[in-house]
């Protein structure tokens, strides 16, 4: 099939799975064409079956913002008609959904009948699209699309809790793409690089804005080093990342944590940690917390939106309530003391990772193509 992928090119969560749900459309023989402002930051390089289209957003004074959903459309339109394309598959409702509902009215009139996918992946609906400013147009993008997919069961029942929806929405978990993993198991996890042998390696990976509460990351780690020798590994950047900087510095503990900044070899840091921390206000998923199990790594995280979904609770690591900082930190020093309850959480959390592998959720999104290629979903 032809298919274009429109998503949010950064190393946000839904900007990750699109790529590389992208990536492994094209190795199994689709034609896949990003349609995104900007390159991609997990997309490699175009082969016969990827192809990636910019979409530029012209400077005009008369607009004080500039009309990236105009363009968007525009350039939609355009790939559309000039490759074939079959299936536009959006992630994001607002601004993609609605792009591509304009697009494909355009397309409409020109006797081309491209089918919308629109993938609903969180802060499109519990955060920007409950605000009265865009609810219309979210509520509107969603019941206009042609098969509607969210990342969790708990995305779902938010959808429609907060909106009036008339079309059915498929759970469709994200995945974790384990060929990208045993290159860790080959001698070059050189963890003795960051920490001394008896050090454990707590690790938290985000955009460090409030809502994934790295703070509490920091008061979680304070209270296991006071315990447990040991060093964090904070990976992402975001506005939160100097207020984190300004606490380590005032707790004294600034020479044990390691900021990494943003990376395209998670895979590879989450190869070095015992513990991984996820002490978000909400998560419609919880990707980050499933490429950490994928890695052998237990998790620390709320129990809040979708997590529960992935990490389970006593099994996988442990889940607390938004903000119990103590219960976390005592939890994660007695997972840590214990090394042959560690050692059974990792290899439990690897095998929990494994029921979201590609291989079992690509065949759901192919599936939903086809249904709706032939008209019927």
């Amino acid at each position: 099939m032809k298919i274009g992928i429109v998503c949010y090119p950064t190393f946000g969560g839904s900007g990750v799975v699109a790529t590389e749900l992208g990536m492994a459309l094209a190795n199994k023989g689709h034609e896949v064409h990003f349609i995104t402002s900007k390159h991609p930051v997990r997309l490699g390089l175009l082969s016969k079956n990827i192809h990636f289209h910019e979409v530029f957003v012209e400077e005009y004074p008369v607009f004080h913002y500039q009309p990236y959903e105009l363009a968007l459309s525009t350039k939609l339109v355009e790939v559309v008609s000039t490759y074939s394309l079959e299936i536009l598959h959006v992630h994001y409702a607002i601004p993609h959904a609605y792009a591509a509902y304009m697009a494909k009215q355009m397309l409409l009139k020109r006797g081309i009948d491209v089918k919308v996918v629109t993938t609903l992946h969180g802060t499109d609906i519990t955060l920007v699209g409950s605000h009265p400013t865009y609810r219309a147009a979210v509520e509107f993008s969603i019941n206009n699309s042609d098969f509607v997919t969210a990342v969790s069961n708990d995305l779902k029942k938010d959808t429609l809790r907060l909106f009036n929806i008339d079309v059915p929405i498929h759970v469709i978990y994200n995945f974790i793409d384990f060929k990208q993993y045993p290159r860790i198991k080959d001698g070059d996890c050189s963890r003795s690089a960051l920490a001394a042998d008896n050090e454990k390696i707590i690790t938290h990976v985000s955009n460090m804005r409030s809502v994934k509460r790295p703070l509490d990351v920091v008061e979680v780690f304070y209270q296991i080093q006071k315990e447990i020798p040991s060093k964090l590994l904070l990976v992402g950047e975001g506005p939160e990342i100097e207020k984190v900087e300004y606490r380590v510095k005032e707790l004294g503990i600034y020479e044990k944590v390691i900021f990494l900044g943003n990376s395209n070899d998670v895979y590879k840091v989450l190869c070095y940690s015992d513990l991984f921390i996820l002490p978000s206000i909400n998560e419609s998923f919880g990707l980050a917390a499933l490429e950490a199990m994928a890695a052998n790594t237990p998790v620390i995280s709320t129990n809040t939106g979708g997590i529960p979904e992935v990490n389970i609770h006593g099994k996988t690591g442990f889940l607390s309530d938004l903000g119990n900082v103590n219960e976390m930190a005592a939890n994660a020093i007695h997972l840590l003391k214990n090394e042959k309850l560690h050692n059974q959480f990792k290899e439990n959390a690897q095998i929990q990772a494994r029921e979201f592998s590609m291989d079992k959720i690509l065949p759901l999104y192919e599936e939903a193509y086809r249904s709706i290629a032939v008209g019927c979903c």
